[in-house]
């Protein structure tokens, strides 16, 4: 719980982050990175870094195994602490408020930014801590590209690459898309600017042919920029006086995979169902997927 990350911060000495920095380094090759490459990378000697790992791990930060050998995983609140760590070090967010949303693979809170140089006030921005991997590392690699290629494989990697996946999508597509703004990145982490307006699926529209115009534009911009948003429905979509945002971007495709078409009518069809179901309006989907393809000649 990212609650209790929060408590122990100011708790946790330079050498306690060494330690969980090491062990995310250690991932990379070890399923359970050994006690010795965990001193090779700390330069702690084995009886403090026993001592301090049995902290770490009544903290919830790391888990260990003690056969065939004696080896460490950093754990989700050890990776949440690192990443907050860095991110409070770089100035982006300088306090964490509610948790506002949780799916099976991320979690999002408010978070506060101070201005830059101290002046005004400070800034509300969204921090979103991805959580792939998590459940099921095989179904996640199976249903994520960027994964692959990759032997071996822990959800630190699901999650911090699927946080880098999403950070750089959005970074291609603002502004000239309707995204929320990334502020910073860091491993599993991504800072944005707060949303615009509220979910569509809360929301009673008194315009709501302007606003599904609108929406099909905005993916008609996405497929210009080569991308299919893949996951696109009323819940992740939201709406405000002067137009609308998307959000959750990391299962996002190009136009060049394989199960684009596919992709690009479920995304559409999921809006049409909604407003033919709430708004009575019925259009096309075979329409509105050529108005998406080609919005000049349509």
């Amino acid at each position: 719980m990212i609650d209790d990350v929060v408590k122990l911060f100011k708790e946790m000495s330079s050498k306690d982050l060494r330690i969980l920095t090491g062990i995310e380094i250690g991932m990379k090759n070890f399923e359970w990175v050994p006690i010795e490459e965990i001193m090779k990378y700390t330069r702690l000697p084995y009886s403090s870094l026993e001592y301090r790992l049995t902290l770490l791990i009544k903290k919830n930060m790391v888990i260990g195994i003690k056969n065939p050998y004696e080896g460490y995983q950093i754990y989700f609140d050890g990776y949440d602490m690192l990443a907050l760590n860095a991110l409070v070090k770089r100035g982006t967010i300088s306090a964490i408020g509610d948790e506002i949303g949780v799916g099976k693979e991320s979690v999002v809170h408010e978070a506060v930014k101070e201005p830059e140089l101290g002046l005004g006030e400070p800034q509300g921005v969204i921090l979103k801590f991805h959580r792939e991997g998590r459940t099921s590392f095989k179904s996640v690699k199976r249903t994520r590209s960027h994964l692959n290629d990759r032997e071996h494989f822990s959800w630190i990697y699901a999650a911090r690459l699927a946080a880098k996946r999403e950070a750089e999508i959005i970074k291609e597509l603002y502004p000239d898309v309707s995204v929320p703004k990334l502020l910073d990145n860091n491993r599993h982490a991504l800072v944005m600017d707060v949303a615009k307006g509220t979910l569509l699926y809360k929301t009673k529209l008194e315009d709501p042919q302007w606003f599904l115009d609108e929406m099909i534009r905005q993916v008609g911009l996405v497929y210009k920029k080569g991308y299919i948003h893949s996951d696109l429905s009323e819940y992740n979509i939201f709406v405000n006086e002067g137009g609308v945002q998307f959000i959750d971007w990391p299962q996002c495709v190009e136009i060049s995979h394989p199960h684009a078409e596919e992709l690009l009518e479920r995304d559409l069809s999921n809006v049409l169902k909604h407003f033919k179901r709430k708004y009575r309006i019925d259009m096309d989907l075979a329409e509105v997927v050529s108005r998406v393809k080609d919005p000049v000649e349509s």
